[in-house]
This record gives structure tokens, sequence and C-alpha cells, in this order.
């Protein structure tokens, strides 16, 4: 499961509904050109909670129909709803998804005891490996070294999608556990990551990035830092400009540029302006 991992967005119509055919696009695009290891289906990128259950379940249809067993598939599917969650690693599972992900519960205050069974009840639905998606910033659950201890215990919890930017954590973590699989979440900060030995990296700009990702990667495996400090900071570069006019629309758009069908974002979010189209464009121009 090692390796590097497309937080695959979703290609939809003006009304909301999936676009089957664009999706499809979406990931031969991440397989056959960006070169990636795997697809991380239904995440935040994918604009998982915004989503009905059905769609979910079509999404996990459609990518594991398009993409066969070219690369390895990760399944997210956390919800506020644990029965949703049970249901959705049920079916990831019988569509063959190599392992299952789940963002920790969110919104409400949970204590850990309430995160770990929440956790545990969806591992007990099912024969697949899990990895944990901590993304503190959206969810405001930060768990210590003790904690993802505790969790681990579970040897079906395979390892960590780590988006925090807690590299004390993060090397705490990789010393006490090293069999399990730590993947990072920031792609401004693979580079860091890379040089604490994670074992991979989960990224929604990898949807336009992934070679330079790849690149990133190797390098500091290989040792060669200072060529990998250059393309970080190409990438950032690239960063930057995506988050300035939108992160989703903006990849959204690039794709679009580049013949890939990613089609519209789901409401509450917006679409580009015009003048927002412009630069997604010139950006693509500059970067890619």
């Amino acid at each position: 499961m090692k390796g590097l991992y497309t937080a695959l967005m979703c290609s939809f119509d003006e009304k909301g509904n999936v676009n089957e055919k664009g999706l499809r696009e979406i990931v031969r695009h991440n397989i056959d050109v960006q070169q990636m290891d795997g697809l991380y289906v239904n995440g935040s990128t994918g604009e998982n909670f915004l989503i009905s259950l059905a769609q979910k379940k079509q999404i996990f249809d459609i990518v594991k129909n398009e993409a066969g067993d070219d690369v390895k598939l990760i399944a997210q599917v956390g919800a506020l709803n644990l029965d949703e969650a049970v249901e959705l690693a049920k079916y990831a599972t019988d569509l063959g998804y190599n392992a299952i992900s789940a963002v920790t519960p969110f919104y409400y205050k949970f204590d850990f005891e309430e995160i770990k069974d929440y956790y545990n009840t969806i591992l007990n639905s099912v024969d697949n490996d899990l990895i944990i998606y901590s993304i503190p910033a959206l969810t405001g659950v930060n768990m210590n070294l003790e904690q993802f201890g505790e969790l681990f215990e579970n040897d079906k919890v395979i390892g960590v999608k780590f988006t925090a930017p807690d590299f004390f954590l993060l090397e705490r973590i990789r010393h006490a556990y090293p069999e399990k699989l730590i993947f990072s979440g920031f792609d401004e900060m693979l580079l860091s990551a890379s040089v604490l030995n994670v074992d991979g990296a989960i990224g929604s700009t990898f949807n336009v990035n992934g070679q330079r990702a790849r690149q990133i990667f190797e390098l500091a495996q290989e040792g060669r830092i200072d060529e990998a400090r250059d393309v970080q900071k190409t990438t950032n570069d690239l960063i930057a400009g995506i988050l300035d006019n939108g992160l989703y629309p903006t990849i959204k758009e690039m794709l679009k540029y580049k013949g890939v069908d990613a089609g519209f974002c789901r409401k509450p979010m917006k679409s580009l302006s015009e003048e927002g189209i412009k630069r997604a464009q010139e950006i693509a121009d500059k970067h890619l």
C-alpha cells in the first residue's frame, strides 16, 4: 500500500449529479498521465461531505470499474452517521477496495473513547484494513502519540493519513510505530514529511501535479535534498496560485483546460468567474 495516491476529484454536472464520463476521465488521467500508485476515493477533495449516500456508492462503483486492478484503491467511508460509515465500509470492501479510510468523527466534541469506538465499530463490520484520516484543522480532533498507539493496537488499523503540520508528532509516530503506514496529507509539506521517512502521500493537487510530487518523494528518499527542495519550491508556487484562486474549482478548471472533463463543484462551493477561469488557465500555462 506504500506510494503516492491522488485524493481523487469527482466530476459533477451543473445540477450536482455525478458526471460518470468525467469521473472516468479523471481516474484515467491520474493513472495514465500522473502515474499515481493509487487513488483515495471520496475524501475531502471528492466533496464527500456534500453528497448523498447513493452518490458515494455510485462513485465507488465507477472508480473501481474504471481503475480495475491498475492501481491500489482506498475508500474513505468516514461519516458522522456511524451506520452510514459501516454501510459504506461494507460496500467498498465488497467491491474489492484494497483498504478503507475514515476521517475522525467531527463537529461534536467527541472524547477519545468515542472516537476509538467509532473506528472499532467500522472495523468489526468488515474484513478489511483501515487508514485513519487525521485532519485536525477541519475536524477539531487532535490526537496525541498515546492515542494513536491505542488505535494502532487493532491490527486492522494499518496506518494514518497525517494531514497536520505537527512534524514533531509525525516523527514520534514514525519512531514508535515503524510497521504502520504514514501518508503525508499536506502537498506543500511533502518534502518535510518525506525527510521523516513517510511511506507515501495522499494529495489533492496530485490530480494535476502528481509527477512533480513523485520527484519530490523519490529525490528525498535518495537523499538528494537540494534537488527535492527546488521541485518543492516549484510545486509550492503552483499551490499558492491555486489557493489564491480557489482550491477545488481551480484544480477542476485546470483539468478541463488539459482536456479532462472535471465538471463543476457542488454547492455551496461557488463556480469560478470568467476572471477566475482565465486565472486558472494562466496558472496551468505557467506551472504545468
